[in-house]
């Protein structure tokens, strides 16, 4: 049996560790650049604290009556319908690639319609539930 000096495996783990120290070192660099930067602000701004400045508000609009408010929830069930389709969309494409692809037409058309009848089923229950209705 031959032995080994371990030398190459030396020097790859030094090329490895360099490589991460490298980027340690700029983490290391972008905290302190955040951090200095934060103390500048703090050193350096104005504390002059009165009520108005103290006062809770929003949209520059003084606060009136309680902070519980009624939302309707029906526009987060939009934006949400509009993520699910706007996902759709997304692997939509791959497959349309892919499914020009030599050997892959079948199998990719019956996986892609079995895609788009969960997302019809998903569609079909919002539009029995009246989400899609505008009122």
């Amino acid at each position: 049996m031959r032995e080994s000096t371990g030398a190459p495996e030396t020097a790859l783990a030094a090329d490895y560790f360099q490589s991460y120290s490298a980027v340690g070192l700029l983490a290391v660099v972008g905290v302190l650049f955040v951090a200095v930067a934060f103390g500048a602000g703090r050193l350096l701004r104005p504390v002059v604290p009165t009520p108005e400045k103290l006062m809770t508000y929003e949209c520059g609009v003084d606060p009136v009556g309680e902070g519980w408010a009624h939302t309707q929830v029906r526009y987060y069930v939009y934006a949400f319908l509009y993520v699910v389709f706007a996902v759709d969309s997304v692997f939509l494409f791959p497959w349309a690639t892919v499914f020009a692809a030599d050997g892959y037409g079948a199998t990719t058309l019956v996986e892609m319609f079995i895609f788009l009848g969960f997302l019809a089923v998903g569609l079909l229950y919002a539009y029995k539930k009246g989400v899609l209705e505008w009122a």
